[in-house]
């Protein structure tokens, strides 16, 4: 199964894999915080909601 967008989509800009994947689990975890204290239902995961924030440039790496 290819999820999107690609490692290679996410790391055009210069990060590198492996700082992505650190910093998308930490917006995960964010999310997953903030809906739990909303009480909310995600319809998605909180990592994919978090890849999508890097994809669409809502999120960057910190460095």
């Amino acid at each position: 199964m290819m999820l999107h967008p690609s490692i290679g989509e996410l790391t055009a800009n210069g990060d590198n894999a492996y700082s992505i994947v650190i910093a998308a689990a930490k917006r995960a975890r964010e999310i997953a915080n903030e809906a739990k204290d909303k009480e909310e239902v995600l319809d998605e995961s909180p990592m994919m909601l978090a890849v999508r924030d890097f994809a669409d440039g809502k999120t960057k790496v910190k460095h």
